[in-house]
């Protein structure tokens, strides 16, 4: 973990990314008279998660699943039941 202030983060960003770019630096702190004020660190490439809608077909909804909704609603919002 290196340290920058902030003239030096703003005169060398471009080095200091290219740094975080490249691993030469796994983080980079900026302070800001001395105290830690940002972090500049690499984006992840890592691949996303698994995509929502895996599961279709996998199940049927059925028709009345909407049924309660208003009931629901009730107790969310703290009112009394019917």
């Amino acid at each position: 973990m290196h340290t920058v202030n902030m003239l030096q983060a703003k005169s060398n960003l471009s080095r200091l990314v290219e740094a975080v770019e490249h691993g030469e630096e796994r983080e980079i702190i900026i302070a800001r008279n001395g105290k830690p004020a940002a972090r500049l660190v690499p984006i992840s490439t890592s691949p996303a998660g698994p995509r929502l809608g895996v599961a279709k077909g996998a199940f049927v909804v059925p028709d009345d699943i909407d049924a309660d909704s208003e009931q629901v609603a009730r107790l969310f919002l703290g009112e009394p039941s019917r």
